[in-house]
């Protein structure tokens, strides 16, 4: 598909609509604002978290129909045609449901969190079924569809620390509109949808349900929920780099072994050819055969 759309044909956001399906009272979010343009919303939403002002609780979101300077992983940049992607952050101080803070140290969980949330929603109205691949990216057959990054946002006076989780998934980006060549969107992918307000809404939906869970037991990742199994289970059941063959890109070297499991952190363990574990905690992760 290499025809570009117009934005007669990828219709903007229903904030009206999506208001009145996840604010409260109907759903868990307080806050959801749209903007037009932005360079980066996962920057704007840490720049409100950082004011000591009321009014962008746990669970604020905020979402772009362009954004012209989101950043990834080691600081790369990218832009996507208007109203071609979901640009989404979601602004979290999290609590348990003792209203106590969770331990920060649970905080590092929080983008797989999100990775797993829009994993599982895509899979819901789409029908195609996205893998993770360590530490934040949803691919589909080795292709990335959507990244995540999470920024710490310090406690200011009696404010216990947040973090500010952003999303960018590619819906209907074309062949030719993609940012490299490695990456796909939904429409590629012959998805079932690729409604973004249908899409969003399912996203949040579950992203909200799967923060509370963790929250809910303190942010252990290794403890069950009362749904079932523990947020370190679930997405290594769908991560497609555990049991790779992988190259870890660290800022002083490189490490070449097997993904093998992840630890309480949400750490890559691997494994190299002499049979010693590192843990890697940070860090560009390529997949050095096929998925199978």
């Amino acid at each position: 598909m290499s025809s570009r759309y117009s934005n007669l044909e990828r219709p903007g956001l229903d904030l009206g609509a999506l208001r009145t399906a996840l604010c409260m009272p109907a759903g868990p979010f307080p806050r959801l604002d749209i903007i037009e343009r932005t360079g980066s919303t996962n920057t704007d939403l840490v720049d409100h978290a950082q004011r000591a002002t009321a009014g962008w609780p746990d669970l604020s979101v905020l979402c772009a129909e362009v954004q012209t300077a989101g950043r990834g992983r080691l600081d790369r940049s990218w832009i996507a045609p208007e109203r071609s992607s979901l640009f989404v952050s979601i602004l979290l101080r999290p609590f348990n449901r003792h209203g106590r803070p969770v331990p920060t140290a649970a905080y590092a969980w929080l983008s797989l969190l999100a990775a797993l949330a829009l994993a599982e929603s895509v899979e819901d109205r789409t029908e195609i079924a996205p893998q993770l691949k360590w530490p934040n990216d949803v691919t589909v057959d080795g292709r990335k569809l959507a990244g995540v990054l999470a920024q710490f946002v310090p406690g200011a006076g009696a404010e216990p620390p947040a973090v500010v989780v952003g999303v960018g998934l590619n819906v209907s980006l074309t062949d030719d509109e993609l940012p490299v060549p490695t990456a796909t969107s939904l429409l590629l992918e012959y998805a079932g949808t690729t409604d973004r307000n249908i899409l969003l809404k399912s996203f949040l939906r579950t992203f909200a349900d799967r923060y509370r869970a963790f929250c809910d037991v303190d942010g252990d990742a290794e403890a069950s929920w009362d749904s079932g199994p523990s947020l370190q289970a679930r997405v290594a059941a769908r991560m497609a780099t555990l049991g790779q063959d992988v190259r870890a890109d660290l800022p002083g070297g490189s490490l070449t072994g097997r993904a093998l499991h992840l630890d309480g952190h949400g750490a890559l363990v691997i494994r190299d050819d002499d049979g010693e574990r590192h843990t890697v905690s940070a860090g560009d992760v390529v997949h050095l055969r096929p998925q199978v």
